[in-house]
Parts: structure tokens; sequence; C-alpha cells
């Protein structure tokens, strides 16, 4: 920690948060010219869907190259993502102060607010979701069944959907609290971390002063 900055995202977190955002965007652009009539002809010959497979398979690796780089820190985002307190829920009874931008006077949050935690909550149920229907679909009806397949197509597309409001969301809340430089540098602000993470700012405050 500087005196200006503070350290929040290893080399490792940052290298699959990129990964998954370069093979979800994919995703999505290759499944749209599949499913969205006016762009079907994009998908003539073939390309988009191989590509779209491509990316799908690397999406299913993410979450097992995340445990041979970080095992600690995935396990520790799976369980902070579904761990609420009582500061966590007078948070979110507060969420449209901070849809505006309004952080302060918030209830004190550790390292994950509970915004974050409920995206990462919501984005890991929704891997799980399109990742399953996405491998049924992958089968083929012939595998599965006409029915299967069907629902597994509707589960699909209603998942992607919710997952590109996330990250719509996500978009918008990084660039009006100013959170990038975390995944580009790994570093933040400490205005931001006081705003944002005071209880995980004071926690590291106080390994500090412990050395």
């Amino acid at each position: 920690m500087q005196n200006d900055r503070v350290f929040r995202y290893s080399g490792a977190q940052r290298s699959i948060h990129w990964l998954l955002a370069l093979s979800f965007f994919a995703l999505a652009i290759t499944g749209l010219f599949l499913v969205f009539r006016p762009a079907a002809e994009l998908a003539a010959g073939g390309l988009s869907r191989q590509v779209h497979r491509i990316f799908a398979a690397v999406l299913l690796a993410i979450p097992v190259l995340y445990a041979v780089l970080d095992w600690q820190g995935l396990k520790r985002l799976v369980r902070d993502s579904f761990t609420y307190d009582r500061d966590d829920l007078r948070w979110l009874a507060r969420l449209p102060r901070y849809f505006l931008g309004l952080a302060h006077d918030l209830p004190p949050q550790g390292r994950l607010n509970a915004g974050q935690k409920l995206h990462h909550a919501l984005v890991i149920i929704g891997y799980v979701t399109i990742s399953v229907s996405g491998l049924l679909m992958w089968l083929g009806k012939s595998l599965v069944g006409p029915g299967a397949f069907v629902a597994a197509l509707w589960v699909h597309n209603i998942t992607t959907y919710a997952l590109l409001i996330l990250t719509v969301g996500h978009i918008y809340f990084v660039f009006v609290y100013g959170a990038l430089s975390g995944m580009l540098s790994g570093y933040v602000s400490r205005r931001y971390a006081e705003l944002e993470h005071p209880g995980w700012l004071a926690e590291l405050d106080r390994t500090a002063v412990g050395r």
C-alpha cells in the first residue's frame, strides 16, 4: 500500500477478469449472429458458430484456470459473494443512492460492498446456468431430445440478456466511481477505497501498522 494508492487486485485476478470479459463479449457477438435474423447472413459458412464454440470452451475453462492461479482468491470470492451481514442489507436498502453516485454515508463495507457481492453472486449463478444450457445445446437434439434442447435454448438466451444487463451496470459503476485502475494496474486510489470499502481499508491499515 502506498500513500495515495491501495493494492487491490493481483496479476492473476486481473488476467482472469479480462479473459472472462473477452470470452463473454465474443460469445455475445457470435451468439447474436446465430439468433438475430438481420445478422444471420454474417453467420453464413459456420464461422461464427465455430468461434462461438471456441470461446465457449475458454469460458468453461476459466474457473479451472482461476483455481490453478489463485485457489484462495477463488474461494474467497465465492464465499464473500454469498455472505451478507446486517450492514450489507442496510447498504442494499440504500441502493438507489449508490446508483446516483452518492456513496457517502452508506453503511461501512469490506473488500466487496453489498452491490458487488450481489453482482458477483448473480454472475456466478448466470455462469452455471449459461454453461449447463450451452452444453446441452452443444450435445444436440439427438442426444438430449427436442424438448430439452428448446428449454436449454430459452434458458441460454434469457441468461445471456440478464448477464448483458449486469455487464452494462458493472461498466457504469466502474466509471462513476473511478474503479478502472484496479483492473489495469492492480491499484485503486485511497479516496476510492475510503468511499467504497472503508472496512477493508481499515483492516489493511491495521495490518500495515502491526508489521
